[in-house]
């Protein structure tokens, strides 16, 4: 039993340690991978939101010329 202590020892410092410091890293670069396309997929939701509000400030405006055709000269100086 004795002389598998330095098997155990060599096995862990050059085959376990190597492996979970690999594992770790490849666990961080998948965490900076989800945090890049989490940022990408904001981005769109940001895109998206101000396609929307512009349809509707469009809109807004389509109706002020209908109600209040001399709105543009009165707010706009």
């Amino acid at each position: 039993m004795e002389e598998l202590v330095p098997l155990l020892a060599i096995v862990c410092l050059f085959v376990i340690l190597p492996g979970m410091g690999m594992w770790f890293a490849d666990r961080q670069r998948r965490w900076k991978a989800q945090q890049n396309l989490s940022s990408h997929e904001a981005d769109a939701d940001l895109l998206r939101l101000a396609d929307r509000l512009e349809r509707r400030v469009e809109a807004l405006e389509k109706i002020l010329d209908a109600e209040a055709p001399n709105w543009r000269s009165r707010h706009h100086g």
